[in-house]
C-alpha cells in the first residue's frame, strides 16, 4: 500500500510540473476615422516610406493607384481644397481631391490620415506655386521668391480618412 501511495505521489508530482502555456488576450480598440469623399477603409494602406520608394521609380506621365498612411503637414486655409502629406523629413506629396468634390478641415494639419487615389509626378508652374503659397498664407516675400517651376510628387485622392 505504501508503494502505491509513493508511486501515486511521484506521478502526480510529474504531471503537475508540466508547463502550461497561458495566452493573454488583450482587446485593442479599433481606430476611429472621420471620412471624406468616397468611402474607403484603412486596410491595405502602405506606409509613407513605401510610397516615397514608388514615387522615386515614376517618370512624368506615370500614374499608380495606391492607398497610403501619413501625417498631414498643412491644409489650404481658404477652402481646404488641398493638403501636403509627409513622405520624409524633406519630401511631401501634394494632395488634391477628385472633381473638387470634398474638402479637408482647416485644422487637420498634424493629424494622421489615410488617402486613396492616384499618385503621379507633376511639374507645377510658377503661377500655380504662387497661388498655392498664397492659399497657404505665406508672406508676400515668400510668394515673390518663387521663380522656377517645381517637379513634385502629386496625389489625386478620391477618399480620405482622418484619425480622430
Amino acid at each position: 500500500m505504501k508503494k502505491v501511495f509513493v508511486i501515486a505521489v511521484a506521478v502526480f508530482s510529474m504531471i503537475s510540473c508540466k508547463n502550461v502555456e497561458v495566452k493573454e488576450v488583450t482587446n485593442v480598440a479599433p481606430e476611429k476615422f472621420q471620412s471624406f469623399g468616397d468611402s474607403i477603409t484603412a486596410e491595405g494602406a502602405i506606409t509613407k516610406e513605401e510610397l516615397l520608394a514608388k514615387f522615386e521609380t515614376l517618370k512624368e506621365g506615370d500614374t499608380i493607384e495606391v492607398k497610403f498612411r501619413s501625417e498631414i503637414k498643412d491644409v489650404c486655409q481658404k477652402k481646404g481644397c488641398w493638403m501636403n502629406m509627409n513622405l520624409s523629413n524633406d519630401k511631401n506629396t501634394f494632395v488634391r481631391f477628385k472633381d473638387y468634390g470634398f474638402f479637408m478641415p482647416f485644422n487637420a494639419a498634424g493629424s494622421e490620415a489615410i488617402v486613396n487615389g492616384k499618385a503621379f509626378i507633376s511639374v507645377e508652374s510658377v503661377d500655380e506655386l504662387k497661388h498655392y503659397a498664397k492659399d497657404a498664407g505665406k508672406s508676400q516675400v515668400a510668394i515673390d521668391s518663387i521663380t522656377e517651376p517645381k517637379v513634385s510628387y502629386s496625389f489625386l485622392s478620391n477618399g480620405v480618412l482622418i484619425k480622430e
